[in-house]
């Protein structure tokens, strides 16, 4: 009986594959090996920043499923390219209504200035500033155009920035359950929605101090762009909100149109005979940088929490993860590679598993050690765990609005017996094989024992990423104790603490890993990605793994299908049937 559900579940999982997912696969292979669409001669590029990104681009081709499929590295790889390109005559750029990410924002604004330098005008259109979260954010993106629009009907209300924090512990407390958990040390503040009812001293001066510090970046970086003063243009924003006639009159704008009426001037500009091109198509008819010459220069990409082993099932829309083996092995394999004369590392996590990170600093230190330079580049954020890989690198290259820093750590545990017993639910816990056997264990607290342990435990562990901060930055220990603590920074605040080397992209750390190297500026370089990005085929069998055969047939089928000769052999059976000829075709014809 049980061989007969297994039967099933797979005739049932090859059905699925076969009339879901391969079409969807095919449509992504053929996309992927048709020619390249022609640019027109005068094109404008548009870039539509309302569904949201991704710091980096997926190596699994279905993991974007759902979002825009754009990412802050493809956006500024893509305007590099789109610059130099005769073609592409003007940008056009659609803002979102909320905040964008802080660090994206910057790393997009420096690549529309690059696009700008190279005399091409830019032209942002918003329909309207809404004070959600960092909106502030958008408008300095919108603030580096050559001309901001603004919906007629819409409203300028990007007067600040703000933050929520959700705490439980009244919740926990009404309601049985107890938050056991340790933190090293009070600025370790993810601990607090847990165990707190409001933000803590040290919570709240840590918060307040990097939004101050991102809020006052954008402000300079579009006073600067629009050619006013810093102040009078805080003054302005925080006496608002305005409508668009107001924030026109208060020069917070250019001009009063329709996105269909900002599109036309952007063709005009273009010239004669001028169409808007999507930016995602022309990305893919670009595809990534490449570069050329004899040496290269790896980019290892990271993003997402950081956990052990490998990237497994990752399945269609999944989350992004640094999973520690692949990481390790892509930057291993960037050592091994004769032609990667240094590597740029873009980091952009929130942290994650002390172990795993250890692992992937080991690679780091591997490739130091091979005489290959690493630099960082810090994305959204890299703190805690994502700073822990980053601390013995020999530069870090961050945006001033990175999160970074994070030196500490947290743990614990949610003791739940209590809560449901509430609802008649008992939960009781058996052990053997020691005290500590069942410390984590929710039916009960930890012991004073228990709590001693494990407190000894995050002990060793700040202990020891305090040391990797000291080695790494070259500070000594009662400094790196003094900035550390669990305090988020900023990368603008990490600079001037020396927990960052210098503020910029990719395209800053790119410029140091060639210094480091020891690369000529006259001669040209190569990039080289790790770890290499899966073909739709080879994301597919991740995704099934052995689960059914019929994920490796749809493999090789695959295989044929992509053949170029396969191909044409299959073009000429439809032709043949058509004219009751098809029996014979295949008979002439080496597969």
């Amino acid at each position: 009986m049980k061989q007969f559900f297994l039967t099933v579940l797979g005739v049932f999982t090859g059905l699925i594959l076969f009339v879901v997912v391969l079409p969807i696969v095919l449509i992504i292979a053929a996309a992927a090996s048709s020619s390249e669409p022609s640019t027109p001669s005068n094109a404008v590029l548009e870039l539509d920043l309302r569904a949201g990104l991704t710091d980096q681009t997926p190596t699994n081709p279905f993991a974007a499923f759902g979002g825009s499929g754009l990412s802050v590295l493809g956006i500024v790889d893509t305007l590099a390219q789109a610059e130099k390109d005769d073609h592409i005559k003007v940008l056009l750029v659609r803002l979102p209504e909320a905040g964008l990410n802080p660090a994206s924002a910057d790393e997009i604004r420096q690549a529309v200035r690059r696009f700008r330098a190279a005399g091409k005008p830019v032209i942002a259109h918003s329909q309207g500033f809404q004070p959600i979260g960092t909106v502030i954010s958008s408008y300095m993106v919108g603030a580096s155009a050559s001309e901001l629009w603004m919906q007629n009907t819409a409203n300028f209300q990007a007067t600040g920035f703000s933050a929520d924090s959700v705490f439980l512990g009244r919740a926990f407390e009404k309601y049985g359950i107890q938050a056991q958990f340790e933190q090293r040390y009070e600025y370790k503040n993810a601990v607090n929605e847990y165990t707190q009812s409001d933000y803590t001293g040290p919570h709240r001066e840590a918060m307040t101090a990097w939004m101050t510090s991102i809020y006052g970046s954008a402000i300079a970086n579009a006073a600067f762009d629009r050619k006013v003063e810093a102040p009078a243009l805080q003054t302005a924003i925080e006496a608002g909100p305005y409508s668009a006639a107001q924030a026109l009159q208060l020069k917070l704008i250019d001009k009063i149109g329709q996105v269909e009426e900002a599109e036309i001037e952007a063709k005009r500009r273009a010239g004669r005979g001028s169409d808007i091109i999507e930016f995602a198509d022309y990305a893919a008819s670009q595809g990534e940088r490449t570069g050329s010459g004899r040496d290269a220069i790896a980019i290892v990409g990271g993003e997402g929490a950081i956990v052990t082993g490998t990237g497994g099932n990752v399945g269609f829309g999944g989350g992004s993860s640094i999973h520690s083996d692949e990481t390790a092995e892509a930057i291993y394999d960037a050592i091994e590679d004769r032609s990667v004369k240094a590597i740029v590392f873009r980091v952009s996590s929130p942290g994650g598993s002390p172990e795993a990170s250890e692992q992937i600093l080991a690679a780091v230190r591997a490739a130091k050690a091979a005489g290959k330079p690493v630099v960082i580049s810090m994305g959204e954020y890299a703190a805690s765990g994502g700073y822990w890989i980053s601390s013995e690198a020999d530069w870090i290259v961050a945006q001033p609005s990175t999160l970074t820093g994070s030196i500490g750590v947290y743990g614990g545990k949610f003791v739940v017996s209590d809560a449901l017993g509430r609802f008649g639910v008992d939960l009781r816990g058996l052990s053997v094989g020691g005290q500590y056997s069942d410390a984590f264990s929710p039916s009960s607290g930890f012991s004073a024992a228990q709590r001693a342990a494990f407190s000894a435990s995050m002990d060793r562990t700040y202990e020891e990423f305090v040391q990797r901060v000291s080695t790494g930055r070259r500070l000594p220990i009662a400094r790196v104790r003094e900035i550390a603590r669990g305090r988020v920074w900023t990368g603008a605040q990490g600079k001037t603490l020396g927990l960052v080397d210098q503020l910029g992209g990719l395209t800053e750390a790119i410029g140091k890993a060639r210094e480091l190297a020891e690369i000529p500026e006259t001669q040209s370089v190569r990039f080289k990605r790790f770890p290499t990005p899966q073909s739709p085929w080879e994301a597919l069998s991740e995704a099934f793994g052995v689960q059914s055969e019929a994920a490796r047939a749809l493999v090789a089928i695959g295989g044929v299908m992509a053949d170029p000769q396969a191909q044409a052999v299959t073009s000429q059976v439809q032709t043949q049937r058509m004219r009751g000829q098809g029996a014979s075709v295949l008979a002439d014809q080496p597969l």
